[in-house]
């Protein structure tokens, strides 16, 4: 690390500067469990945060020694609940002359989590959001513990519900969409109940009577009977595409008109929001028209993820939105993996994975590790923007948005109107935008621009599909280092295409128009 990549980085979500004049700070372990316990992040020692936000090295006047008190407590049980730091992610660094200590506190796996503090997991285990650092609740802390079971989260028989609590008309919906392709298949000839069992939908419990399993509940209970077993369970849809109203269509899984169970909720939001698509117009042999493009396929295949991956134990419920310019898919819980390792083919580790097979019945969803690449190659596929997730913590939701705007000009689309372009290789740039220099050019005024030409790039087509975003939202979605983020954006700032509102880590930044 040198000193220009210092002062360019800011205390947020992921980074923590400590000053450390005298030792290891008590506070330094708070902060592991908190980064340990959501995506990781950085800790500095022998730096402080200056009154504007940025940061400076003060050095440490025996870094080895404090490096030596740091594992040596990071490697006992009686300070660290589990061991997860391996020896490079704890290391010394000059800048400007003065040495500090740099700790990487990695993902740490779901199996290992909560990471506590002094053998205490419900007053000792902390959480990282834009806040800073905080307290668990006990609610969380379950959260964690449930997550790190072995066991599929929806597989737990819950007895305190009954078959009876099931809609039959849905069941027989989906048994109908089951035999679909299957006429001979063993279980036709099953009754209700034991077709539910060999879904795993339905088990015994310890009073040798069938009871649903959270699954079965899930998707084929009724909304009153579901929240007897999930009591903050609440499916929310909505249509925000006039801006002169709060929505234009909206429908929840509570009013009782209709079941309010996951399985129904799939295809209804799903015919909804698949009109926001476009839709070429292409033949197929027989001369019918087809209707079913890559990005009807992602848009099923996000919706399925979102339902099988959610944490139903936890607050807010599921949220789908149909935007102007992006669908927008919310579910509570936080991803079980980095996105960069749950974007690899054969990755997945769902939440939920007995409701996952029964999708899977009817054709919907992946179960062989593929859903993501689905989502994505087929949303790119049809010409639009890239999606992207977003992860909040404190309460834990994934937030999916799949933007309904073109790719940008580079890759054969046009972008939206509203987003002037970045000159492409070739072109003069417009009179209108600051001449962020190209590749072989010599930029103007600002020699060290040329070498980051390309992310400003990124960085401003990806402000063009969306209203406003923070450093952060744009960071996840580009796959730009924070810093980096922070660096160009202040250039592009700075040359009148994008104006900052707002101020510290709320700031938001958008196109000027």
């Amino acid at each position: 690390m040198n000193l220009d990549e210092l002062n360019i980085l800011r205390e947020g979500n992921r980074l923590e500067a400590k000053a450390a004049q005298g030792g290891i700070p008590r506070s330094v372990w708070e902060t592991v469990s908190a980064f340990a316990n959501t995506s990781g992040g950085t800790i500095l020692l022998g730096v402080k945060e200056r009154g504007n936000g940025t940061l400076e090295a003060v050095g440490l006047d025996d870094a080895h020694r404090m490096l030596d008190d740091f594992w040596n407590a990071a490697l006992s049980k009686d300070k660290l609940s589990a061991r997860f730091m391996s020896d490079e992610d704890a290391r010394i660094e000059a800048v400007d002359g003065k040495d500090i200590i740099v700790i990487e506190v990695p993902w740490v796996d779901r199996h290992l989590r909560p990471v506590f503090l002094d053998k205490d997991i419900l007053d000792r285990t902390f959480r990282r959001t834009h806040t800073g650092d905080h307290h668990c609740s006990r609610e969380e802390v379950q959260s964690m513990i449930r997550d790190a079971s072995v066991a599929s989260q929806d597989s737990e028989v819950i007895e305190r519900c009954f078959m009876e609590d099931l809609d039959y008309d849905t069941v027989h919906r989906f048994r109908n969409g089951f035999l679909q392709g299957r006429e001979d298949h063993a279980w036709k000839g099953y009754d209700d109940v034991d077709f539910l069992r060999a879904l795993g939908a339905a088990d015994f419990g310890q009073d040798g009577k069938v009871h649903p399993t959270g699954a079965g509940l899930l998707m084929f209970g009724t909304d009153r009977y579901i929240t007897n077993g999930f009591p903050h369970y609440f499916l929310d849809y909505r249509e925000e595409t006039d801006p002169t109203n709060r929505w234009v269509d909206r429908f929840t899984s509570q009013p009782g008109d209709w079941s309010g169970n996951i399985y129904d909720f799939y295809y209804r939001v799903y015919n909804k929001l698949k009109h926001a698509l476009k839709t070429p117009f292409k033949l197929d042999e027989n001369m019918l028209r087809v209707d079913d493009t890559p990005a009807h396929k992602a848009l099923r295949e996000a919706i399925a993820n979102c339902l099988t991956n959610a944490n139903y134990y936890d607050r807010r419920g599921i949220v789908c939105v149909w935007r102007e310019n992006a669908i927008v898919i919310e579910n509570p819980g936080d991803f079980r993996m980095p996105i960069a390792e749950a974007m690899k083919p054969g990755k997945s580790d769902p939440r939920n994975e007995t409701m996952l097979k029964i999708f899977g019945f009817v054709n919907v969803g992946e179960r062989a590790g593929s859903g993501m690449t689905t989502i994505f190659d087929g949303w790119r596929e049809a010409g639009y923007a890239e999606p992207f997730y977003d992860v909040e913590y404190g309460p834990d939701r994934t937030i999916l948005t799949l933007p309904l705007v073109p790719e940008s000009a580079r890759n054969g689309h046009n972008p939206p109107e509203t987003a002037r372009n970045l000159p492409e290789s070739g072109q003069n740039p417009p009179e209108t935008a600051g001449n962020l220099p190209e590749s072989g050019q010599n930029p103007p005024e600002r020699p060290d621009v040329q070498s980051r030409s390309k992310n400003a790039r990124t960085i401003y087509e990806y402000l063009g599909t969306v209203t406003e975003a923070t450093a952060k939202t744009i960071s996840a979605s580009t796959g730009i280092a924070p810093r980096t983020v922070r660096d160009n954006i202040k250039r592009i700032k700075d040359e009148g295409l994008v104006v900052a509102v707002g101020s510290g880590k709320n700031t938001v930044y958008r196109i000027k128009r």
